[in-house]
């Protein structure tokens, strides 16, 4: 039996900005990036690119849902998981909004 891998990726843009892909391929995709084969991509106008994160699966849906989640954060999300700041990625996890179950116990507290 084969086991194929597949990598999430994040790339540091040149611009300060990040991109995050998946590939079966790190070494041939950061060539890619930096050559600017495909000119419709992110990437292209904001190269050289370099590798700021990477994990290996060998689970194909676990690796799109995990690019997929990643896709969907803020930067400074992404940084604390590039980082492996554990605490700062949980508190940037967290909503920023005040959630209905904080001020439902702060009224509580306060009979």
């Amino acid at each position: 039996m084969v086991i194929k891998y597949l990598y999430v990726y994040i790339v540091r843009c040149n611009d300060g900005t990040y991109y995050t892909g998946i590939t079966n391929n790190i070494e041939k995709r950061l060539i890619e990036h930096n050559k600017g084969i495909h000119t419709e991509s992110y990437t292209y106008s904001r190269r050289p690119v370099e590798l700021a994160f990477c994990e290996l699966f060998t689970n194909y849906n676990l690796a799109i849902e995990w690019e997929t989640k990643i896709k969907k954060w803020s930067v400074k999300k992404k940084e604390a998981l590039i980082n492996s700041d554990w605490k700062k990625l949980i508190e940037e996890a967290k909503c920023k909004n005040v959630p209905s179950h904080e001020i439902y116990n702060s009224k509580k507290s306060n009979k």
